[in-house]
């Protein structure tokens, strides 16, 4: 019997003419079968209306529409707007009280990414790490739960999400020392119904020794026992990382959640040898029991900050030529790998930037990558600065999502092109204050196009960039697809474009919003209109230096200095453009 995601949900995703989840559905494909809006006609989109949240940082996610009602979501405060679309008047807004020094504690700008829904009530995950379930009608808090402590820098930037009869969300703070962990709660009650670590005692990760699997010597095989503890040294797993601030998945066909965990703490690799596992990689868990089914760990021993929370994509491809129920992952380590979904195997690992440099490849029969010993910032040493290592820390790609169309079967990917020096330092922890221990900088990508960003469509089945169309900036912004043939992004200068799903170097609309782009494409359908939207905002860690009023170059962990020159293209904002095609 196969089970069922949420009949409520399923059937609020089912009709096109809502956007009820994030990613519009489970398995974050990112793709819209409304088509009103197609490649012939989308050259003539006009601004439909407009919205401020009255909030100046960056806006990452994208509102939510379900049944004639739009719910909006701001970065702390964390204001909730839900809007009737007939007359687009406030219905209700829910500001939540929160301590502003949960400010502080947030490393790459005070960002949320989004709003959750399922049968009736809207889930909210505040940046003070407070979970808050309201009536989706009156905005009337029904519970609320406390997810972890800010005081220790146990924060919040993740949307929540519903699969089943539970919301699942995660934790930040990898740059606090924070253990990461995955924590699912009844979505009637707010009561926790499991919680998973990402590194220690195998009981507390929900990992049986004989059951869970990975990818050893060619094959899936059991992890064994203390796979994670017998990788650290002494009892820095306690502050080890492994955070889970990205997006998931789910299949109900394997009854399985799929997101990835960050990085290990500290950024100082000197301080924690070993693989320092279960960090920086992929897991598939039980959604009703936690317990996990297999993990892959992409980086291990990460000398780079190569973060590997970015967004889990279910599709059914051909990989090599075989039909495969696939998960396909662009990590911050600059390899997209597209794994079994239901078996955890490892089909293909290849760079999605040519100018990755890192490491040269990976093992497919160890699935490890092969470390390039002069970009290693562990053989250099702490006080040395590694320089010329691409991708940057933030990776090839950050959180912004990419997008699946299941006509062209290829994958739409917003990308950054930017690399970095690397100086790790000795830093003690100290509980609550960040625990960093690296200075950075960042550039563009040397010998290239002089941009720091690409929008690309990648094979995933042969592992191969398809198109590549050079931007400017990184493309932070999530992209759309449609059945209308057309993909859709934003950029960090603010324009919102959308290009031809069959040769993205066609450029068919573009529009200059009121700031830079770091929230996700969107589309819905209201009194047989189409509707695509976007916020803009500029903030996140590229536009941190902006958000937050750095200058020093190494600040935001060196971003700061790499795209200092966006303050020549934008300002801070904070604001819904919604476009549809005139009447």
């Amino acid at each position: 019997m196969v089970a069922s995601a949420n009949a409520d949900l399923e059937s609020k995703m089912a009709n096109p003419k809502n956007w009820a989840a994030q990613a519009g559905d489970m398995f974050n494909q990112r793709y819209s079968k409304l088509n009103q809006i197609n490649a012939s006609n989308v050259g003539k989109l006009q601004v439909a209306w407009t919205f401020s949240t009255g909030v100046l940082r960056g806006h990452e996610g994208s509102p939510l529409v379900v049944d004639g009602m739009m719910y909006l979501h701001s970065p702390f405060p964390n204001k909730v707007f839900a809007i009737n679309l007939d007359t687009q008047k406030i219905v209700w807004k829910h500001e939540p009280k929160q301590d502003p020094a949960v400010i502080p504690q947030m490393c790459c700008d005070t960002v949320n990414r989004g709003l959750a829904y399922a049968e009736g009530k809207i889930f909210l995950q505040q940046a003070d790490s407070m979970l808050v379930a309201m009536d989706a009608k009156t905005g009337k808090v029904l519970w609320s739960t406390k997810n972890g402590d800010p005081k220790l820098g146990a924060v919040n930037s993740n949307a929540p999400h519903v699969f089943k009869d539970k919301v699942i969300t995660g934790i930040s703070g990898g740059e606090w020392g924070v253990r990461g962990y995955i924590a699912a709660y009844d979505i009637n009650t707010g009561k926790q119904v499991w919680k998973g670590y990402s590194v220690g005692p195998d009981a507390e990760m929900l990992i049986d020794p004989n059951k869970t699997t990975t990818w050893i010597d060619g094959k899936v095989q059991p992890v064994g026992k203390d796979s994670s503890l017998k990788t650290w040294q002494g009892d820095q797993w306690k502050i080890g990382g492994g955070t889970t601030w990205g997006w998931y998945s789910y299949d109900k066909a394997t009854n399985s959640v799929y997101y990835g965990t960050g990085n290990p703490s500290t950024w100082n690799p000197a301080q924690r040898p070993g693989d320092n596992k279960w960090s920086m990689s992929i897991w598939s868990r039980d959604v009703d029991t936690g317990k996990v089914n297999w993990v892959y760990q992409m980086t291990p021993f990460d000398e780079w900050d190569f973060d590997g929370i970015n967004e889990m994509i279910l599709a059914d491809i051909d990989v090599k030529g075989k039909p495969t129920k696939a998960l396909v992952h662009f990590d911050r380590n600059g390899f997209a790998y597209t794994l079994d979904r239901v078996t955890g195997a490892l089909l293909v690992a290849e760079k999605y930037d040519p100018k990755v440099n890192w490491a040269t490849h990976v093992d497919m029969k160890t699935g490890r990558p092969q470390v390039v010993s002069k970009y290693s910032t562990a053989q250099n040493g702490p006080d040395v600065n590694t320089k010329g290592i691409c991708p940057a820390a933030l990776g090839s790609k950050d959180q912004q999502p990419a997008s699946f169309d299941p006509n062209t079967k290829l994958f739409y990917v917003p990308t950054n092109h930017v690399c970095m020096d690397y100086e790790p330092f000795k830093v003690e922890y100290v509980a609550g204050q960040p625990y960093v221990g690296a200075t950075l900088s960042m550039f563009p990508a040397p010998g290239s196009h002089g941009g720091m960003g690409n929008y690309i469509t990648w094979d995933a089945g042969k592992g191969k960039i398809v198109q590549s169309k050079p931007e400017k900036f990184s493309v932070w912004s999530g992209s759309l697809n449609t059945a209308g043939g057309i993909s859709c992004y934003g950029t960090l200068e603010g324009f919102f474009k959308c290009v031809d799903a069959k040769d993205i170097t066609k450029e068919l609309y573009k529009f200059r919003t009121p700031s830079g782009i770091i929230g996700n494409v969107f589309t819905y359908e209201h009194k047989g209109k189409q509707y695509m939207g976007v916020f803009s905002g500029i903030g996140g860690w590229a536009g941190i230096g902006m958000a937050a009023g750095l200058e020093k170059d190494t600040d935001g962990l060196g971003a700061v200095g790499g795209y200092k020159e966006l303050g020549q293209y934008t300002d801070l904002g904070g604001s819904l453009t919604v476009f549809a095609l005139p009447n």
